[in-house]
């Protein structure tokens, strides 16, 4: 009797991981196939990747300000061209959203998770033929450390105490107090492995790494061209030829330019017609859900959003489902001003923090408190920050006069956005991926002293806890820790959090997709260009 899990698996092989025919043959009889297993085989290797062809890709958050330091990645558009062509990690979130290796083969931890052994994978080659070694690890990961860091990654790298080199092949990295989730930081974007110079820092500036495409041309802001690299370690993967990818920041120019063929794929659909464009012939629309969500973010340094009643006030006058059925056309699900997401381990239950709702009596409340009746606010957004946020805006503006607060609406422009008004404007329009773990995020967004911390936000008690949490290994006490922060930045933090949305992007049919799709990014965690192909 055929065992069609097993079978599936195996054309999955095939298809993804090019296993040869033999093996296939073998295996499939084995498992009761047959004289069908030959017919398996093929249909399998029909689906199989095929080298060859220029993926051509349009784009959001690119800006003229845009540069090739990994550090300084800021939105989409680098986070596709840096950490999704040019080069690799040493760790990486799979499909699956397991963490596996990339550059690091291997790690172990010490009994307490202070100090990390990663073993580097040997024979790997830069673009410009020099063999990656642990002294490129070691600059690369010091590129992001020490007090004048201007790095992304800065955040999350705080408990770094010393990272050297042993051998040819091994790193050591020492940490301040434990952390059980380390290895899985190291697959962020900005923590990307560049050349040495030998002089303890890197080349940034080529857009060398080890990645699956080699760059040819970079206009910031409007285009990048990349061709594959040849001696890419990773065994079946990078496809084309070549990938252009263009910045196309209004959402009707990306719908059209994939409608006329101009593009073979977008990120970012418009919401509003993403049902009408999946009915188009040749068109495939893909949705996928994991910790994306639209943040709100308020400055706490900055008057009035420095009293917490305010900030109250502001989460309790926005209509949630609202919001879920008009800027995401149910693409998502309704936010509760908590970061931690639907693909987190240690979320929050309902039980542990209950559903906010649409209270403006409540919201009054709040403000009388302050003794700022009749508040008068202003909010900035650009749809770079996410599709629709000046009509959310709009929504919010209306939803909040019940309370007494007038919401004046300041539309900004797109380019530009990420360096002119987020960590600038009092309160603004914002978005973030999510994190694989709360450490990540919490490190990342809402430590005291996170270079990303989008709400100047700074509470004893919470970064106590993100100490402790980060260093305990025993899993019940680990969610009690992660439950407790998720509260306070419920009702202390900065940021309203209304929703967490899905990814919508969308293909012509002349793609080849594999059959689990990432969603800890857009497009395939931001590896279309590696694990997709022309079928």
């Amino acid at each position: 009797m055929i065992q069609d899990d097993e079978i599936k698996f195996l054309q999955r092989l095939v298809t993804e991981n090019g296993l040869s025919r033999r093996k296939f043959l073998t295996a499939a009889m084995a498992l009761g196939a047959g004289a069908m297993a030959p017919m398996l085989y093929s249909e399998a290797a029909l689906a199989a990747p095929k080298k060859g062809g220029k993926l051509r890709q349009g784009l959001t958050g690119g800006a003229t300000s845009d540069v090739l330091d990994p550090g300084q990645i800021l939105d989409s558009y680098m986070i596709n061209v840096q950490f999704g062509q040019l080069r690799n990690n040493l760790t990486e979130v799979a499909a699956s959203g397991e963490l596996v290796g990339e550059l690091a083969e291997s790690w172990e931890a010490n009994a307490d998770a202070t100090q990390w052994v990663f073993k580097i994978r040997k024979g790997v080659e830069f673009h410009n033929g020099k063999t990656l070694n642990s002294q490129d690890v070691v600059d690369s990961l010091q590129h992001h450390l020490g007090e004048g860091s201007t790095s992304g990654a800065a955040g999350i790298l705080t408990g770094v105490d010393s990272v050297k080199a042993d051998g040819a092949n091994t790193v050591v990295v020492g940490l301040s107090g434990g952390d059980a989730d380390f290895p899985f930081i190291l697959s962020d974007y900005h923590i990307l492995i560049c050349p040495s110079n030998g002089d303890g820092s890197i080349d940034w500036q080529s857009g060398i790494g080890t990645g699956g495409y080699s760059l040819v041309d970079h206009e910031p802001g409007i285009r990048t061209f990349t061709k594959r690299n040849p001696n890419y370690w990773k065994e079946g993967k990078a496809h084309f030829d070549e990938i252009e990818s263009l910045q196309l920041e209004d959402p009707g120019a990306r719908t059209t330019a994939l409608r006329t063929d101009t593009v073979d794929c977008i990120q970012k659909v418009d919401l509003k017609t993403a049902s009408r464009f999946a009915k188009l012939p040749g068109v495939k629309v893909i949705a996928t859900t994991g910790n994306k969500q639209i943040t709100l973010p308020m400055r706490t340094d900055l008057a009035p959003y420095d009293n917490n009643h305010v900030r109250m006030a502001l989460k309790l006058i926005i209509q949630r489902k609202e919001w879920l059925d008009k800027i995401a056309f149910g693409y998502g699900e309704l936010g509760n001003d908590n970061p931690i997401g639907p693909a987190n381990v240690y979320r929050a239950t309902t039980e542990e923090l209950p559903q906010r709702g649409y209270d403006p009596d409540k919201a009054k409340w709040h403000l009388k408190q302050a003794k700022m009746e009749n508040l008068s606010v202003e909010f900035h957004a650009a749809d770079t920050a996410f599709a629709g946020a000046v009509d959310a805006g709009q929504l919010m503006r209306e939803s909040a006069k019940p309370a007494g607060i007038n919401i004046d609406i300041k539309r900004e422009a797109n380019d530009g956005y990420w360096a002119d008004v987020w960590l600038k404007k009092p309160w603004c329009g914002s978005y973030w991926s999510g994190r694989p773990t709360e450490n990540w995020m919490f490190s990342q967004v809402y430590s005291a002293d996170a270079k990303w911390n989008e709400t100047y936000w700074k509470n004893e008690q919470f970064n106590k806890l993100l100490i402790q949490g980060r260093a305990e290994l025993n899993a019940e006490k680990r969610r009690e820790i992660y439950v407790e922060m998720q509260q306070i930045v419920h009702n202390d933090g900065g940021a309203v959090i209304p929703l967490f949305l899905s990814d919508v992007m969308a293909v012509n049919d002349k793609l080849g997709l594999p059959e689990q799709i990432g969603n800890n990014w857009e497009l395939d965690g931001m590896k279309n260009a590696e694990r997709w192909w022309f079928a």
